[in-house]
């Protein structure tokens, strides 16, 4: 993984000595509310309803063991013992006290971590898929164009000050998205031309919220070395043109359905052209360079199945199911990637406690080289397991709680904090995830729903990108009560879709029995080995709607 070198440090410890000056000022009293709040936000401070939030950035989702274990005594020291993940591979805490984060930026900057530009209006941490480098068939690692992009957009002044935030992800497997990349700002897929040569294609104006829309291509092949001038180009076109008199109305995706993609697109290349020539043209020696952060660890030479890993599928059933919904091929013989399950009934999901991160490190040290990753989905990756440690590693996770075989399942919500902690919700989020994993706890039920995407929203903002789940579910207030509306077909992956609003709303009591006719609908019209979305994209909505409100 990327390691700072000494001018990435020297920014970030200036970076909290100017913050802790700016966090002295106002407490003595010398900056008002609304002068502090861009100095707070672009260092990752929120006001939320009952304390502050902090979000601290993960570059790609990609932490250390030793990272992982500063952030489990932040959660002891400074917050209640516990972190979130959220859906940019980021960690928040949601009760620290205000005076207190200048400590806890510093100490973050001790392990190369920070919170720059985790909000704010500018350019937000850059994902990409959390099997990155390891799994098969991928166009080339996109990790080093993360990076690239990272480096690129860190404190760029032009940026600082944008229309409305921005948000950037990679992906790099031609035929599966997990990083949702059609609906970002700027979606951005490695490819090759037909002469073989590294390049990328180009999708803009993507986005969720009160206006969700799936990006548009605006090239079709861009040369690898060009990627920087082209974003660049992309952004200025959207700081020039982009609305500012109206904060719902401010996003690139406006811009890009108001001129049209073809006309957005002829600005930016208009933009461009005046880059070709400059700086912003990255030399292959700097890919080469970045490349280099990100070589393979020390694999050894294994085979496929050993017999441990046989024996523990033979003889121990929930074993054998962990395995089959929780573990990915790697791209080396004699490993696998393991996803570690933040969605047990009765917790947050994309909750972790303390004593859970520490454990965590623990055992990436022990069975992962030390590298962990956190997933667009809200759960944590140990990459590069042996299959031999698999059994030895379940039962770790197993007492943990970090066991539950439900990844691609219903009960692995992707679910916003909500009315719980977020002063911007019309609802709470986190019981109404808890209500459909209760009511869909056994694993049998499940399995024989399938694969199938539940998010939640706790209001149009769509943190929990409700719009692109298969049943998405959002929050909505009717005179100071909570309701909430659902719409079906949703997708994040390569075939992105909006999904369609059900109907009228519902009572918070009524989710779980509403999602379970929702659910029997599906299996009263799917055919064999169907799932949700394409049954769905089949039928269409009208028996689902006849059905839900008969």
């Amino acid at each position: 993984m990327y390691q700072y070198d000494a001018y990435d440090q020297k920014i970030v410890d200036e970076r909290v000595a100017q913050y802790r000056d700016q966090t002295r000022r106002y407490l003595a009293g010398q900056l008002t509310d609304d002068e502090f709040r861009p100095f707070r936000l672009q260092n990752g401070l929120y006001i939320q309803r009952f304390a502050p939030m902090l979000r601290i950035a993960v570059p790609y989702g990609m932490l250390s063991s030793r990272q992982l274990r500063l952030l489990a005594h932040i959660a002891r020291r400074y917050d209640r013992g516990y972190a979130h993940v959220s859906t940019r591979q980021n960690f928040q805490f949601n009760w620290p006290l205000l005076e207190e984060v200048p400590d806890i930026l510093a100490e973050l900057a001790g392990v190369q971590m920070h919170a720059i530009q985790t909000s704010g209006n500018c350019i937000r941490n850059t994902t990409t898929d959390q099997f990155a480098g390891v799994v098969a068939g991928e166009i080339a690692d996109p990790r080093p164009t993360c990076e690239l992009i990272r480096q690129w957009s860190t404190f760029h002044p032009e940026f600082a000050f944008l229309p409305r935030k921005f948000k950037i992800a990679v992906n790099a497997q031609p035929d599966i998205d997990r990083a949702a990349t059609a609906v970002h700002d700027i979606g951005v897929y490695l490819v090759r031309n037909a002469a073989g040569e590294p390049g990328y294609r180009i999708l803009v104006g993507g986005g969720l919220g009160r206006t969700p829309m799936v990006g548009a291509v605006i090239r079709d092949f861009l040369p690898q070395r060009e990627l920087i001038a082209y974003l660049e180009a992309v952004l200025r076109v959207y700081n020039l043109h982009g609305r500012r008199d109206n904060k719902y109305k401010a996003r690139i995706k406006i811009l890009v359905k108001a001129l049209t993609p073809a006309v957005f697109a002829e600005k930016v290349e208009a933009e461009f052209a005046h880059l070709q020539n400059s700086p912003l043209i990255v030399p292959d020696e700097e890919f080469q360079r970045l490349a280099g952060f990100f070589t393979e660890p020390a694999y050894e030479n294994l085979p496929d199945f050993p017999a441990p890993l046989q024996a523990g599928l033979d003889s121990n059933k929930a074993f054998a199911l962990w395995f089959q919904h929780n573990t990915c091929a790697h791209k080396k013989a004699g490993y696998r990637i393991v996803t570690l399950s933040l969605k047990r009934t009765g917790v947050a999901p994309g909750d972790v406690t303390d004593a859970q991160l520490d454990t965590i490190a623990d055992l990436a040290d022990r069975f992962s080289f030390g590298e962990v990753r956190t997933t667009h989905e809200q759960n944590i990756v140990l990459a590069d397991v042996r299959q031999d440690q698999l059994p030895a590693l379940w039962e770790q996770l197993r007492e943990l709680g970090l066991a539950t075989a439900n990844i691609g399942f219903l009960t692995n919500i992707i679910c916003c904090p909500g009315g719980d902690f977020c002063s911007l919700a019309n609802a709470k989020s986190i019981p109404i995830a808890e209500q459909i994993q209760r009511r869909f706890e056994d694993l049998d039920t499940v399995y024989n729903i399938g694969l199938l995407d539940i998010n939640i929203s706790g209001c149009m903002n769509a943190c929990g990108h409700h719009h692109v789940g298969h049943i998405g579910i959002l929050g909505v207030d009717k005179k100071g009560a909570e309701y909430y509306q659902v719409s079906l077909g949703g997708s994040a992956g390569h075939d992105a879709a909006i999904g369609d609003i059900l109907g009228p709303s519902f009572f918070a009591e009524d989710m779980g029995d509403v999602i379970e006719e929702i659910l029997n609908t599906y299996l009263d019209n799917r055919l064999d080995n169907e799932r949700f979305l394409d049954t769905y994209r089949r039928i269409g909505i009208a028996k689902f709607k006849e059905r839900v409100y008969a």
